[in-house]
Formats: structure tokens, C-alpha cells, sequence
């Protein structure tokens, strides 16, 4: 039963900071074991205001996901991992409420609006024009020097011009988007730099819709356009640029992340990329058991509690701020067994977490997956030969950002 006041603090409990050491690059940092397991509503230190809460357990996250008394509006995205660099005015003006940071009405009408880019229709139309991209670039993969960055010459550049295609963003202005995102999603900005880089993005977004307005083609910036000349008060422009904003980050960054974890994880011993090669139908079960292993969220979401409530057992007063943490989430025994092990025959991935839960739920996760399934299938036949050029624990990653992934994958083959 949900507590309508905050009870006596658990003096035994005492508020500690995020963890974020991770042993090796596709681990994940030990303390979050032992919390799911002891304390799996856990006082968290903020490193601005009042502490909050981390929640780990799966059933709890899920539950949580789905739960109307959290909302995601809120000023700052990741006010558990730094200290906020930007005021909450300074955040409304830059960028306004999206799928991320709103709760009903705003996000339901918001939602309705992007969803009709990624019906299963669309991803069919897609299709074709997604596999040409793939052989493109796995042309030049092959044709390049060696050893090749996998990360640089396939990973990033075919999701990277799927979502451009798909919301009518010039590929020619890839460097500068790709950087601007690189920028946003670091936690090692200082407060002037991010400020720089967010006015720098919403003014090129701008700028894109503005010449859309009078060139508009197939694409999502002419949709939410079009929607909006029918009826100016279903969304402005400044909701619009928010929205490409948040779909434009997501939808290759994370991407690109889970495309070349996958085949790390594929080429590293026992080197299942020989097995999947002879029994193509684990692809997508490649895919799930992936985007479980590796969540790219990796410090989890943050949540303001509209109301009171009970997580587990521990009351939550109203304001108070929760992180329901996927990746621990995703590794919790309790929901998949053996959670270390990178397994593409385990049978209950597919409950993972990554898109999320919910309202909330990730509108681009058939995209994703259709990339990736093509991508991945595509190089298996391509490239029986690929191989590791480096050690498959020093692999650098992204220290320093929200989405987990490698920094690069250096790998060679015989043609």
C-alpha cells in the first residue's frame, strides 16, 4: 500500500553516490550487484539537492516504467550523474518538452504525432534503402585499409544516414550533428561549452525547419510541418527542433553502439561469430541478448515523484527524484539467469528493458532493430573471416557520456 508521508529515514541506509566504475568495459560496476540484492531501492546521492533514489531490481524498474505517479518531466536529464550546468529557464528556452521530458497531455499529443514515421509499413518501405546503405558501406569496409575501425567506417555512418533520411536531415551536415551530439551527451562539458553546443543545435534545427517549410519532401520534419500548418496549435517550432533533436541522438547513437558491441561480443572468445555464421536464425536473438548485456542507457533514467508511493516496499514522497536503473535492471538474476553471460540462447531476452516500459516506451525500437538485423546479417555472410585486431578487454569505450558504447572496434579479415 502506497505511504501518504514520508516515514523515519532508515538510519542503517546511508545515501551513496551513483556507481559508475566498471571493472571491464562490458561490466558492470560491482556495487550495483550487491544493491539489487540488499537494498534494491537504495538512497542516492545527488550531486545537486537533496538525495533521491536508485532502484535496481527488475520487476521494480518495470513496475516503475509504467507508473503514473513517476513523471519524466523534469529540467535536467542526468541531475544524478553532475551537478546541473543550466538553469531550468535556460533548459525551457533551449529545449523545450519532448518524448523524454513529458508526461500527459504534452506527451501523449507529442507521441502521436512522430509515431506514424515508424509503423511497420514505413520500416518495410524503409527496407531496401536500409540494405543499400549496409552494402555500401560494408564495400568500403572491405575495400579500406586494414586493420579497419568498425566503429568509424560502418557502425556510425549507416545508422547515421538512416535517421537523416528519415527525418529529411542533410547526411552532408553529418560531421556537424555527430559532433553536436557527441557534445551534448558528454558529462565532462563545462557550463559555457554546453550552453554553446545546445543554442548551436537548436539554431541549426531551426534553420533545417524553416527551409523545409517552403521545400518540404517525405520526410518527419515535413510531417510534424504539415500537422502543424493544419493545426498551428498541435506543436511550434521550437517543439518540433526538440523532437528531431531527441529522435536525430537516438536514433544513431544508440544504434551504432549496440551494432558494434554486438560483434564484439560475437568475434571475443568462444568467438560465437563462427556459430551464428552456420545458423543465421539466432540473429535476432543476437540482437535482444545484446541490447540486455550492453544497455546503452548506462546510468539509468531519472523520474519525479508526482505523488506519493511505494517502490518495494520503501516509501517515496512527492518531488522526490528516482533513477531506475536499466542496465542493473537488465543483469538482475532474478529475470536472467546467469546475467553475466553473453547468451543468444536464452529465451526470456526479449524482456529486456533498453527500450524501456511503458508510455515511455522507445518508438524507434523496430528501426533499430531492422538496422541491426541487416547490418549484422549482411556482414556475417559478407565476412566469415572478421576477426579481433586488439585485445577484446582493452577496447576503449565512452567513459564520460549517457549512451555506453566503443569509442572504437579495430578488426581485420581475409577476403
Amino acid at each position: 500500500m502506497d505511504s501518504t508521508h514520508r516515514t523515519s529515514p532508515d538510519t542503517t541506509s546511508v545515501p551513496i553516490p551513483l556507481p559508475v566504475d566498471r571493472p571491464a568495459p562490458l561490466d558492470l560496476p560491482a556495487e550495483l550487484e550487491r544493491l539489487r540484492t540488499e537494498l534494491p531501492v537504495a538512497p542516492l546521492v545527488f550531486p545537486d539537492g537533496p538525495p533521491g533514489w536508485l532502484v535496481t531490481r527488475y520487476q521494480d524498474v518495470r513496475a516503475a516504467l509504467a507508473d503514473p505517479r513517476l513523471g519524466a518531466r523534469r529540467p535536467h536529464l542526468n541531475a544524478h550523474v553532475r551537478a546541473s550546468l543550466v538553469t531550468a529557464t535556460e533548459m525551457a528556452a533551449l529545449r523545450p518538452s519532448d518524448l523524454l521530458t513529458s508526461d500527459p497531455p504534452d506527451h501523449t499529443r507529442l507521441r502521436r504525432l512522430v509515431a506514424g514515421q515508424f509503423t511497420a509499413r514505413r520500416m518495410n518501405r524503409l527496407t531496401p534503402r536500409i540494405q543499400a546503405i549496409v552494402d555500401q558501406h560494408l564495400d568500403a569496409l572491405a575495400t579500406g585499409p586494414r586493420p579497419a575501425d568498425l566503429v568509424t567506417t560502418v557502425a556510425l555512418p549507416v545508422p547515421s544516414l538512416v535517421i537523416s533520411e528519415l527525418l529529411g536531415v542533410p547526411f552532408t551536415d553529418h560531421d556537424r550533428y555527430q559532433r553536436l551530439t557527441t557534445e551534448l551527451l558528454s558529462l565532462d562539458r563545462t557550463r559555457e561549452q554546453l550552453l554553446t553546443s545546445k543554442a548551436e543545435m537548436k539554431d541549426y534545427l531551426l534553420g533545417l525547419i524553416n527551409a523545409k517549410r517552403t521545400r518540404p519532401t517525405d520526410d518527419l520534419i515535413s510531417g510534424l510541418l504539415h500537422a502543424q500548418a493544419n493545426d498551428p496549435t498541435v506543436v511550434t517550432d521550437d517543439e518540433i527542433a526538440a523532437l528531431v533533436q531527441l529522435v536525430l541522438i537516438a536514433g544513431h547513437e544508440t544504434t551504432a553502439n549496440a551494432a558494434a558491441i554486438a560483434v564484439l561480443l560475437l568475434l571475443r572468445p568462444p568467438r560465437l561469430w563462427d556459430t551464428v555464421r552456420q545458423r543465421p536464425e539466432l540473429v535476432d536473438a543476437v540482437i535482444e541478448e545484446t541490447l540486455r548485456y550492453a544497455t546503452a542507457n548506462q546510468f539509468g533514467l531519472l523520474r519525479i515523484a508526482r505523488e506519493p508511493l511505494t517502490i518495494a516496499g520503501q516509501p517515496i514522497a512527492t518531488g522526490d527524484r528516482v533513477v531506475l536503473h536499466l542496465p542493473a535492471a537488465n543483469r538482475d538474476p532474478d529475470q536472467f539467469p546467469n546475467p553475466d553471460h553473453f547468451d543468444p540462447h536464452r529465451r526470456s531476452t526479449a524482456k529486456h528493458l533498453s527500450f524501456g516500459h511503458g508510455p515511455h516506451h522507445c518508438l524507434g525500437d523496430q528501426l533499430a532493430r531492422l538496422e541491426l538485423r541487416l547490418l549484422l546479417t549482411t556482414m556475417l555472410h559478407r565476412f566469415p573471416t572478421l576477426r579481433l585486431a586488439s585485445d577484446p578487454d582493452q577496447v576503449p569505450t565512452h567513459r564520460h557520456r549517457v549512451v555506453h558504447g566503443l569509442a572504437h572496434l579495430p578488426v581485420d579479415f581475409t577476403l
